[in-house]
């Protein structure tokens, strides 16, 4: 018997587990998001969250713009969910969270209690990992609000989530982040800009040249951190592929895989594969490893320091 099996949820019927694709936390140009939300249409993901999450600045897409990949990925099949900015700083920002939230055709992932206060009472909505639901009374309270389903935020454990999920909510799922490089912290600050010894109201969109962030290292040349414009990452990329079956028996609905510029969609067909019983986890993990510039961590999950993987 597991140490954890004291902790997992009983159920003598289990739905299956789907599959999302969170929001681009880069800043890439127009023509590759559009691109790459035609092959999401094609591939394995049954939901996909859309929208700028981290930075105001980056407009490659308005709301319009990602309405419209909505209503084309809702042909394809697709559940679709808006998402919200996780840090609000000023009244513009404001005014378009309001447009997000009133857009009237999909759900909103809201990344902020901002977002919380104007979706609550409107209808259902999501609260993303950045929104802090640490216990299960804060779940409760969101569920009396509309809540219908939330994103565990990504530096929580196997053994918090297990106790949520024993006192979850009727009526709300629970979603996963499970692979891509971890949203740490948010800063009022750029460190892109700074990085370049650019003021952040004169960033030049930097942005633009680290599709999947800029690496940090330390003193001793070791890849830390990632940093994302004001969002603070994990250098390594965070994986859960191996623990599916763990995760299945804790009652997870959905796993969050978190797009990068390269080989989004083979990470998406190994979860795939996995979860339909195709292919081995340890197979299918082993792969993923090419995919990882700086290595694999999934030391949260095993409520350890969170660069640490299989520790």
């Amino acid at each position: 018997m597991s140490s954890h099996d004291h902790l997992a949820p009983r159920s003598s019927h289990l739905e299956p587990i789907s599959l999302s694709l969170g929001p681009v936390q880069y800043y890439w140009p127009r023509d590759d998001l559009i691109a790459f939300y035609d092959q999401a249409a094609e591939s394995a993901v049954d939901i996909v969250y859309l929208g700028e999450t981290v930075c105001a600045k980056r407009r490659s897409l308005r709301l319009d713009d990602w309405i419209a990949i909505g209503d084309k990925l809702h042909a394809a099949g697709k559940q679709v969910v808006l998402s919200s900015l996780a840090l609000i700083e000023a009244e513009s920002e404001l005014k378009t969270l309001r447009r997000l939230c009133a857009n009237g055709r999909f759900l909103v992932e809201a990344n902020d209690m901002a977002a919380v206060h104007l979706l609550a009472g409107e209808g259902e909505f999501i609260a993303g990992p950045f929104v802090n639901i640490y216990n299960q009374h804060t779940l409760a309270a969101l569920a009396r609000l509309g809540l219908r389903r939330w994103v565990m935020p990504v530096e929580l454990s196997r053994t918090t989530l297990a106790q949520m999920q024993a006192e979850r909510p009727d009526g709300v799922e629970t979603e996963l982040f499970a692979y891509g490089r971890l949203p740490l912290a948010l800063s009022a600050r750029c460190f892109t800009a700074r990085a370049h010894n650019l003021p952040k109201d004169d960033c030049q969109y930097r942005c633009l040249d680290y599709p999947d962030g800029m690496l940090l290292a330390t003193q001793e040349d070791a890849r830390f951190l990632a940093l994302n414009g004001i969002q603070t990452q994990s250098a390594q990329s965070y994986t859960l592929l191996g623990e599916l079956d763990d995760i299945r028996d804790l009652g997870v609905d959905v796993l969050r895989i978190s797009p990068q510029s390269r080989h989004t969609f083979e990470v998406v067909q190994a979860f795939a594969d996995v979860l339909q019983r195709r292919r081995a986890p340890n197979d299918a993990e082993q792969s993923l490893l090419a995919y990882m510039p700086s290595g694999p961590c999934d030391g949260y999950w095993k409520g350890r320091p969170g660069l640490n993987w299989r520790v």
